[in-house]
């Protein structure tokens, strides 16, 4: 800005920085409450598979895939955790990452501060010095426009007064002086304020950067392990075989390979009429 004294410019830097700030915090905020839903899902999970029965009475091939399936389930339940876990040091990260910034640009800021103070009670001081000279030139033209009679009272004023002018010119010149230093002092460390502003922001946006997408990496991940998780549900599914769980279901509960022999008949209420008794068919074995 022109006015030497105004810290718009310098206002709206800051303002930027601390939105940037609150944008760290926001994504910190969203990685922690991730973190809870992450954990409190695993845990879920990990509750489903020790406590929810789900074929508890399968046999054989079946009853494998079926205790693949539960532990990969469990797997997939730690797994979550364990990313729950990832997402709060990566928010802890974040977290020092801003108030790291925010401690070195305090420094600066108290700089700026001190030096804003200064150049405007400088600037305040030479104005009222400047003014304080204003105030004596009109009695060197109230001299020539008085009459006779006033000269002589003039003249012992202007007089009495020489001497105060001649120092707050002098007052003035000085002052002006001064806060011209004050103005070239400032003006540099507002550029090196400005540049290491320039540097945070850059470091910002680039860690800002960097950490969405390492979140991003992070659940792709969690994804492929999880894939990995189902994969050997699947593998253990194709070795699934409908025949093999068949055969070992009938060898388990198996009561004998033939078939129960014919009921024949037996006459006990007259002996001599059927002396002799039909014999029994020969058991045949039964194929399946």
């Amino acid at each position: 800005s022109t006015d030497l004294t105004s810290t718009v410019g310098y206002d709206s830097i800051i303002q930027h920085l601390n939105d940037g700030r609150k944008n760290c915090k926001e994504f910190e905020d969203f990685l922690k409450e991730r973190a809870i839903i992450e954990e409190k899902y695993g845990k879920e999970l990990i509750n489903l598979s020790k406590k929810k029965p789900c074929g508890q009475t399968e046999l054989n091939t079946l009853k494998r895939s079926l205790d693949v399936f539960k532990q990969q389930v469990d797997n997939v339940g730690q797994g979550h955790i364990q990313l729950a876990q990832i997402l709060r040091e990566e928010a802890k990260k974040m977290e020092d990452f801003r108030e790291k910034q925010k401690l070195h640009r305090k420094k600066i800021e108290l700089i700026m501060e001190a030096i804003h103070k200064n150049r405007n009670l400088q600037y305040k001081k030479t104005m009222e010095v400047k003014q304080t000279c204003c105030c004596f030139l009109p009695y060197g033209a109230l001299l020539y426009r008085s009459s006779l009679s006033h000269f002589w009272q003039l003249f012992l004023k202007l007089a009495q007064t020489k001497s105060a002018l001649e120092d707050s010119d002098r007052s003035y010149q000085q002052s002006v002086t001064t806060l011209e230093k004050i103005r070239e002092e400032w003006q540099k460390e507002h550029i090196k304020a400005c540049e290491f502003f320039e540097t945070q922001e850059c470091e910002r946006i680039n860690y800002f950067r960097n950490a969405l997408w390492l979140h991003v990496n992070q659940l792709s991940q969690d994804c492929v392990q999880n894939d990995e998780k189902y994969e050997e549900i699947r593998k253990s599914l194709e070795l699934c075989s409908i025949e093999k769980d068949i055969d070992f279901f009938v060898n388990l509960r198996k009561t004998g390979s033939l078939a129960p022999a014919p009921v024949v008949y037996e006459n006990y209420y007259n002996t001599q009429r059927n002396a002799t008794p039909v014999r029994s068919p020969v058991p045949v074995p039964i194929s399946r």
